[in-house]
């Protein structure tokens, strides 16, 4: 049966009770896999081109995204887990009987997070990490299995991605994605998961489509044509309360999602027919060009978070030492 994903990103607000209650809440409502991202605020990088992004003169067309490096060090850092609160994470997805994941953003954070022996079974790639070869070793040596997201990169970086996880004699997963966020329905072309179901058996959505437009109908469309991974963010708070909120499914949702998944594959097609006329849109074709809000997202979050050098500056995930 496919697995569900519950991306806590920063929905707990930096708050140990609320984390400790959305992992609650998901296990409860059918999660699998509960998964937080292992992202310290020391480790943004300042970058000149997005303190007021950049627009193309001649074409009025956006060349770099607005991100100020005060701003976005102001936001994270009343959101920043302590490697105490991935230890409270990982022993309390354990008492509720889900497994705990992780996203580490930074090379130099890979061991201090492997240290935690419940988080060394499963380990999430960033889709903007797919192509940090790198980053993928080191993580190999700490940890067995890997989810990759794969939206914003390039496909012969994604065979190149494939080809060395099984170098290092990893299992590994590719989850399709949009790194646009929220994505429309239109836009999510389910039909990439075949294109990279060439590389392994295993293959998912990370889903980033908008709840209030759309719901779970990507989610569930994914399901009904073969994903054994879903993943989707999570709230227990109130949409406005915060930032990932308009992409993050409620406890009900979840449930939803989860007893979907129990249905046969002609069940789940008769389901989806009958209460979303117009699914199939969500489709698509396998293979596609990234689009300019994908390509300018990958231009900044590519190099969002880095290691320090001890002799000053940084060293990004997909540089050699």
């Amino acid at each position: 049966m496919a697995k569900i994903i519950v991306e806590l990103c920063q929905n707990h607000n930096g708050s140990r009770d609320v984390l400790r209650k959305m992992i609650g809440a998901a296990a409860e409502n059918g999660a699998d896999i509960v998964k937080i991202q292992s992202i310290w605020s020391s480790d943004l990088t300042e970058r000149p081109q997005f303190e007021e992004g950049e627009v193309d003169g001649r074409t009025g067309i956006c060349t770099a995204i607005k991100r100020p490096y005060a701003a976005e060090v102001e936001r994270l850092s009343k959101l920043d887990l302590t490697l105490e609160d991935h230890r409270i994470f990982a022993d309390t997805c354990q008492e509720f009987g889900v497994t705990a994941m992780t996203t580490v953003f930074a090379r130099h954070r890979i061991r201090q997070v492997a240290s935690i022996p419940a988080l060394r079974g499963v380990v999430k790639v960033a889709s903007y990490d797919c192509a940090s070869y790198p980053m993928l070793r080191e993580l190999a040596q700490h940890f067995e299995h890997f989810i990759i997201s794969t939206g914003a990169t390039y496909d012969e970086e994604i065979k190149q991605a494939a080809e060395l996880m099984k170098s290092l004699g990893k299992r590994f997963a590719f989850l399709h994605c949009v790194t646009s966020y929220p994505n429309a329905l239109h836009d999510c072309n389910l039909a990439r998961m075949e294109w990279l179901r060439q590389f392994t058996p295993e293959v998912g959505w990370s889903d980033h489509t908008k709840v209030k437009e759309s719901g779970l109908v990507a989610a569930k469309a994914a399901l009904a044509l073969g994903a054994q991974y879903v993943e989707r963010h999570f709230t227990i708070l109130d949409e406005d309360k915060t930032k990932d909120g308009p992409v993050s499914i409620t406890p009900a949702m979840l449930k939803e999602l989860s007893d979907f998944r129990r249905l046969s594959s002609d069940e789940q097609m008769q389901e989806l027919d009958k209460r979303h006329p117009g699914w199939r849109i969500a489709i698509g074709v396998p293979e596609r060009q990234l689009g300019h809000t994908e390509l300018l997202n990958r231009d900044y979050y590519r190099g969002r978070f880095a290691s320090p050098k001890k002799d000053g500056g940084w060293l990004y995930n997909w540089e050699p030492n």
